[in-house]
């Protein structure tokens, strides 16, 4: 066996980070993570134990289809360290230098895919502060932003200790090249920066990190680079004053992202107890591939093929777990729902996640309990699901309209009281 770090075996080290070595792991049960240890200076650092717990505690409540989610973390270990889900594939950083710039649809959707990451990060309080190409991951379902939870415990410790601005030089807002108050229209002004090195450019020139951050307070981007369509949503979130800067909602509508997905599938409107009054369970038919299910169709359970690596974090779930439950016999209760990228079904079997095309299910036996939280505005949700192992894995659907995931929820949470009544 090789090297614990807390439950995780140490495989072999992946590099180095701003907190310290960073190392790929895996758990007891095969899952991959990676595990970013402190360095002996800031282990020894009782303000960064302070402020890293404190991130941590909010950072394990991200969710959202573009932030590796942080799985685990122990701030008073000797060597505090920090968990979150691998992510394979390249930096944005390494890919624009191997394949050159991003076209115009690429970075388009590299711009949506950072803003709703910022939009999930924003919702739990925190502000990223070091948004940069090599903290974005290119993986093959989307862009991944990293060290989210982080930013803010290295900040306290290189404040005290040499006085400068945290952050990457380039990337840097001006109210924090200037040492004042830092929100996330930071992230705002760092995503626009990062957009422009997408394209190819560099918004501030080259030169000393002083140079860069000179250029960033007081002279306007070179946007040379970036589209003509793009220049005027990238110009808005490199603003010197952070209250001119678009909010990743206004970034998200702006580069399109209120057009509905036609693969969106609804949630049965039979009850969750029965099928719909006339029909039998066997009645009901899957549609054809590519189809939405018209309202009143049963969705039958198709176990999953298949097991993946799902993204996972969460707080202890709201539900208890029972004895085995007594469920009658013939119909049995479930709930469908799903996105273009995720999908959840909840049976008398367990609980049944997808996301990207990566499947696991858990048994009723194995889960503590699950937690149903709304996301961006009400119009996500986020479901939980909690192990009696210490684990916590998510699956988020894009309801695209409050009203859905209101009735999402008024549709599962009958289904889980089934099988994990409440406290």
């Amino acid at each position: 066996m090789g090297t614990l770090i807390g439950r995780y075996v140490i495989e072999h080290k992946l590099g180095e980070g701003g907190m310290g070595t960073v190392y790929l792991a895996r758990s007891r049960g095969g899952r991959a993570v990676a595990v970013k240890v402190a360095r002996p200076e800031l282990a020894s650092d009782p303000s960064f134990r302070a402020r890293f717990r404190a991130e941590v505690a909010a950072a394990r409540q991200v969710g959202g289809f573009h932030t590796a989610q942080v799985v685990d973390a122990d701030p008073d270990a000797e060597a505090p360290w920090l968990a979150t889900a691998y992510v394979p594939g390249p930096t944005l950083a390494a890919l624009v230098t191997d394949e050159g710039p991003m076209d115009e649809a690429r970075l388009r959707a590299l711009g949506a895919a950072l803003a709703e990451a910022l939009e999930a990060i924003h919702a739990c309080g925190l502000v990223h502060r070091d948004l940069k190409p090599g903290n974005i991951v290119m993986a093959p379902d989307g862009p991944r932003v990293l060290d989210f939870g982080i930013a803010r415990a290295l900040e306290s410790t290189r404040l005290t200790a040499t006085g400068s601005a945290f952050g990457t030089p380039g990337y840097l807002a001006p109210e924090q090249a200037l040492g004042e108050e830092v929100t996330g229209a930071a992230d705002v002004f760092a995503l626009g920066a990062v957009l422009v090195a997408a394209a190819g450019g560099r918004p501030f020139g080259e030169g000393t990190p002083m140079g860069l951050m000179y250029r960033s307070v007081h002279e306007a981007p070179d946007l040379a680079s970036v589209p003509e369509s793009l220049r005027g949503l990238i110009g808005r979130c490199l603003a010197k004053d952070p209250a001119e800067r678009p909010t990743p909602d206004e970034i998200l509508d702006a580069l399109g992202e209120g057009e509905p997905h036609p693969a969106t599938l609804v949630v049965p409107a039979a009850p969750a107890y029965g099928p719909p009054q006339g029909q039998t369970p066997s009645q009901g038919q899957t549609p054809p591939q590519g189809q939405t299910p018209p309202p009143g169709h049963v969705l039958p359970h198709v176990p999953p093929q298949g097991f993946g690596p799902p993204q996972g974090f969460g707080p202890p779930g709201a539900f208890a777990v029972p004895p085995p439950p007594s469920v009658p016999p013939g119909f049995v209760p479930e709930f469908v729902a799903a996105d273009r990228v995720s999908g959840i079904v909840v049976d008398g079997s367990g609980v049944h996640l997808q996301l990207y095309g990566e499947e696991v299910d858990f048994g009723w036996e194995e889960i503590s309990g699950v937690d149903l939280l709304r996301t961006r505005r009400g119009r996500g949700l986020r479901v939980v699901v909690s192990l009696h192992e210490g684990g916590a894995y998510t699956c988020e659907l894009d309801g695209r309209r409050a009203a859905r995931v209101e009735e999402w929820v008024a549709r599962l949470d009958p289904v889980l009281a089934t099988f994990l009544p409440r406290r």
